[in-house]
């Protein structure tokens, strides 16, 4: 009887473990500031956890206000409240990854991104992104 209802707790206590962990699973926005002090930058997040695995796009505005093209996200992985991807796009200067960490709280989803920066450096930005009812 004993081990019956340690069992039952356990399994219990798993399921609200992961009933509290928040869903990433949707859209999500971000907006930071131009370049040069120029009009805010939209960058919209769609994204889907399957366990631990982050699947999705993501989808930046182009160069000098052009319309941007979906990025798959790669490499995602989702911990609790905690996320992790990188996005690989090509450039004149051939492929460059930026890598994301981010940790979720209720419809907010604070981002930091690292990639090289013009002199390889590494180069972070931060972003909190909301999530999106449309």
């Amino acid at each position: 009887m004993t081990k019956k209802l340690l069992f039952v707790t356990t399994i219990l206590l798993a399921l609200a473990f992961a009933a509290l962990a928040a869903d990433i699973s949707g859209k999500w926005v971000a907006e930071t500031p131009g370049r040069g002090g120029g009009a805010p930058r939209q960058t919209t997040f769609e994204l889907k956890a399957d366990g631990a695995k982050l699947t999705g796009t993501m989808l930046a505005p182009g160069r000098q206000g052009a319309a941007g093209t979906p990025v798959e996200i790669t490499n995602g992985k989702v911990d609790g409240n905690n996320i992790s991807f990188e996005v690989k796009r090509q450039t004149q200067n051939g492929e460059m990854v930026s890598k994301y960490e981010g940790t979720l709280s209720g419809d907010e989803l604070k981002l930091k991104t690292t990639r090289p920066g013009q002199d390889g450096t590494p180069m972070t930005v931060e972003m909190t992104a909301k999530r999106s009812t449309t």
